[in-house]
């Protein structure tokens, strides 16, 4: 019985470009996902100190005087949170930025939302160049 010998030593050579192309692809997808939760991350860190600074900043002087009640002034919380997302002060890593806030009582809700930009994602047609990330903080004043 003899044996024939078939060489396809060059089919491998074919295999190892599609098979980097293919390791470029997911360390892309990985790398762009990161991203995206690092700002997440970030987001929902920055608008939770907000949301703690307006539990004391927006506090309602007329109904302390008046009747000795705490009160969040929705007024005040909404001037802060324009302050604090200013789009002129955005971070490098968003596109655009915004904030606001609601008062309700003794509560205030800060939602940020912010585009972030793909790293890798806007070199394969047909993808999107960014994404929308919203974070949600709730702080409640409480009295002594």
């Amino acid at each position: 019985m003899s044996r024939r010998r078939c060489d396809q030593s060059g089919s491998v050579l074919m295999l190892v470009p599609a098979g980097i192309l293919v390791l470029l692809i997911l360390a892309a997808i990985a790398i762009d996902g990161a991203l995206v939760l690092m700002a997440q991350r970030d987001l929902a860190n920055r608008a939770a100190a907000v949301s703690n600074d307006l539990a004391g900043a927006a506090l309602s002087d007329g109904a302390l005087y008046r009747d000795g009640g705490i009160l969040l002034d929705e007024h005040r919380a909404e001037a802060y949170v324009r302050l604090a997302f200013d789009p002129a002060h955005r971070p490098d890593e968003y596109e655009s930025w915004s904030g606001r806030a609601s008062a309700d009582g003794r509560r205030v809700e800060v939602v940020a939302t912010a585009e972030v930009r793909y790293l890798f994602a806007p070199a394969i047609p047909g993808l999107p160049r960014s994404t929308t990330v919203v974070a949600r903080s709730i702080a409640t004043m409480h009295s002594r």
